[in-house]
């Protein structure tokens, strides 16, 4: 069975997105072990600079520790449209890889460290979301390709 994880800055607070995201959590039980990583936001603690070479620290500490192929949610990213992505899963899958790993940078973003170190990135858009919310958009994606995969209905 394959291992998908966000992994992640920060923690969700607004009740409709943790809502919306334990929704999409519990559908992807039927098809894959599912978790979200969260790592420490920096933040204002220090300067953009510092906050986001901390968080990029955190994040590759844990990409390290739980190893996979890494797919970094980037604006220079690939861009593909749902059912290209859903076959990526699956050509990623069938090459071997057990884990995905989905990655969100902090909300400064994140180093050149953080992006050179996965072996993809993918773009959702040229549009800015909020940084909660994307969190939503990524889990309800996952589930969209693999409805895709699975041939189930949801995703018409």
């Amino acid at each position: 069975i394959l291992n998908v994880s966000i992994v992640c800055v920060g923690k969700v607070k607004d009740k409709y997105i943790l809502d919306g995201i334990a929704e999409f959590q519990k559908r992807l039980q039927a098809f894959t072990k599912f978790d979200i990583i969260e790592v420490k936001e920096y933040g204002r603690e220090q300067t953009i600079a510092q906050s986001t070479e901390k968080e990029t620290e955190e994040l590759l500490s844990v990409l390290e520790k739980i190893g996979g192929y890494h797919i970094l949610l980037d604006l220079k990213g690939k861009e593909r449209d749902s059912v290209q992505m859903a076959k990526h899963l699956e050509n990623l899958q069938v090459q071997g890889n057990s884990r995905i790993n989905f990655i969100i940078g902090g909300s400064d973003g994140y180093t050149e460290e953080l992006r050179s170190y996965c072996q993809e990135g993918i773009s959702f858009s040229k549009f800015t979301f909020p940084h909660q919310l994307m969190r939503l958009i990524l889990i309800e994606q996952i589930y969209r390709w693999f409805s895709i995969n699975h041939h189930i209905k949801y995703h018409k």
